[in-house]
């Protein structure tokens, strides 16, 4: 998912909590609430480019 209202962060959908939305950072973080509104699914591109951080950060021994 793609939130837009925080320059296009994208985040994988956790749940609802009221009235937002949580998501969560495909690397991994500290999830966030988002105004159902605002976010839109994410395109191929999108994906691609947050799976691919992910494996960066996983190659450097980050946690997740």
């Amino acid at each position: 998912m793609v939130d837009t209202a925080r320059q296009g962060r994208v985040g994988e959908f956790r749940g609802v909590a009221g009235p937002y939305w949580s998501l969560r950072p495909v690397c991994g973080g500290t999830e966030w609430e988002a105004e159902p509104e605002h976010v839109r699914p994410a395109d191929a591109l999108e994906r691609l480019r947050a799976e691919n951080a992910r494996c960066n950060a996983r190659s450097r021994g980050e946690v997740l």
